[in-house]
C-alpha cells in the first residue's frame, strides 16, 4: 500500500540504544526490562523496533493485542498481552486478566497474569476480590505466572504514586500468604525512573524508550527522540502579497514569497490543530490548513524535515507525544539508522 508516498520516518539506534541504557542504569540489568510495543510501537513501526530491541538484547515485550503478539514472537523469549483472551494457549505469550468476571473465558492451560486494580481504577481486580480470582482462575485451569498493576500519575509530582504502591504491596503480601509464587511489575517509565532500587521482577517502560519523555516528578532531558518525520516536496510556486492559501484561505502572505507544498497531511497522522501554528525544527513555517494529504510551508526545499520531537508537535496540536506518535500511519516507510 502506497508504495509511491513520499513522507518517511527515521528511527535512530543510537538514540533508542541510549534511551535503554539510562533504564538498564536503573534496573542494574537489562533482563527486567520488557519494552511497551502496543500500538505499532507508539507509531515507531512494530518490527521496526523489535528489531532493534533483540539487537540490545531484550528479551520480554508488551503487545496490546495477539495480532501483535505474532508480529513480534520470533523476537522476544516472553510477550504479554494485555487486552485480548485468546482462543488457545500460547507456550510463549502470557494474557493478562482484567476482569473477575472474565476469567471463566480464558481456555484451560492460558498463561496469564492477573492485573490488580491499585487506585486507577480502570482494568484489573480489587483487592477485596483477589483471593476470589486466584480460587477462579484455579478452578478453570489457567497457568498464573504473574501479578501487576499500573500508576495513574507517576509521571506527576504528587503522593499518588506512594500510594499505589503501598497498595500493590499489600496485594503482593496476600497472594504470597497464600501459597503463591509469581512475577510481579508495577512501573511503568515514570515510575522506574523515580525508584531508588527495582525490586520487582520487571518494568513495562513505554514513552521512556522512546524518547518522547516529559515528567513533573523526574529529569528526562537524557532521554532522546527516536523518531523523526521527514515529507517530500510536490509542488512550489511563487505567491504575491494579499493572496491566500490552503481551504478557507486564513493565510494571508504579508509579502511576496515561494510557497511549497509537502506530501504530508492529516490522513497521515498531521494533526489539523498545528494549522497555521507550527514551525519544523529547522525553521519552515507552516501555513494554511493542513489538508488531507498534505501541507503547506514557506520553503523551497524538496525535503523538510517536519519533525524530530513529537513533544514539539504536542504543543502545537495541544495534545501529548502519545497521540502525535499513534496517529502515524503504519503504511509510512519507516527506516532504521
Amino acid at each position: 500500500m502506497y508504495n509511491s508516498f513520499m513522507a518517511y520516518i527515521t528511527l535512530n539506534k543510537k538514540h533508542f540504544f541510549n534511551n535503554l541504557d539510562i533504564i538498564a542504569n536503573k534496573t542494574k540489568t537489562i533482563d527486567k526490562i520488557a519494552v511497551v510495543l502496543k500500538d505499532n510501537a507508539y507509531g515507531h513501526g512494530i518490527v521496526e523496533m523489535a528489531t532493534m530491541a533483540k539487537e540490545y538484547g531484550i528479551t520480554k515485550a508488551v503487545v496490546r493485542c495477539d495480532v501483535e503478539a505474532k508480529m513480534i514472537e520470533d523476537f522476544f523469549d516472553y510477550i504479554l498481552v494485555l487486552a485480548e483472551i485468546p482462543k488457545t494457549p500460547s507456550e510463549k505469550v502470557r494474557y493478562t486478566i482484567n476482569d473477575i468476571k472474565k476469567i471463566d473465558k480464558f481456555p484451560k492451560d492460558t498463561k496469564v497474569e492477573l492485573k490488580v486494580d491499585s487506585g486507577m481504577h480502570r482494568n484489573g481486580v480489587s483487592y477485596e476480590e483477589l483471593e476470589e480470582a486466584l480460587k477462579l482462575i484455579k478452578e478453570q485451569g489457567l497457568k498464573l505466572e504473574g501479578m501487576f498493576t499500573h500508576h495513574r500519575s507517576a509521571d506527576e509530582l504528587t503522593s499518588e504514586w506512594f500510594w499505589q504502591n503501598e497498595n500493590f504491596a499489600k496485594a503482593k503480601e496476600k497472594v504470597k500468604e497464600l501459597g503463591y509464587d509469581l512475577r510481579f511489575h508495577s512501573a511503568n517509565s515514570a515510575s522506574t525512573m523515580r525508584h531508588s532500587n527495582i525490586d520487582e521482577d520487571m518494568v513495562r517502560v513505554g514513552i521512556a524508550i522512546y524518547g518522547c519523555f516529559e515528567s513533573d516528578a523526574i529529569d528526562t532531558k537524557e532521554f532522546k527522540p527516536v523518531l523523526s518525520l521527514w515529507a517530500e516536496k510536490n509542488s512550489q510556486r511563487a505567491v504575491s502579497k494579499g493572496e491566500r492559501v490552503g481551504y478557507g484561505g486564513i493565510y494571508t502572505f504579508s509579502e511576496d514569497e515561494v510557497v511549497s507544498n509537502y506530501d504530508f497531511g492529516y490522513a497521515d497522522g498531521f494533526h489539523r490543530l498545528c494549522s497555521n501554528n507550527y514551525t519544523t525544527p529547522e525553521g519552515e513555517k507552516l501555513i494554511g490548513r493542513i489538508s488531507m494529504d498534505n501541507a503547506s510551508f514557506l520553503s523551497q526545499k524538496q525535503e523538510i524535515l517536519v519533525f524530530d520531537n513529537a513533544t514539539e508537535v504536542a504543543r502545537s496540536a495541544q495534545t501529548i507525544s502519545y497521540e502525535i506518535l499513534t496517529s502515524l500511519k503504519a503504511y509510512i516507510k519507516r527506516e532504521i539508522i
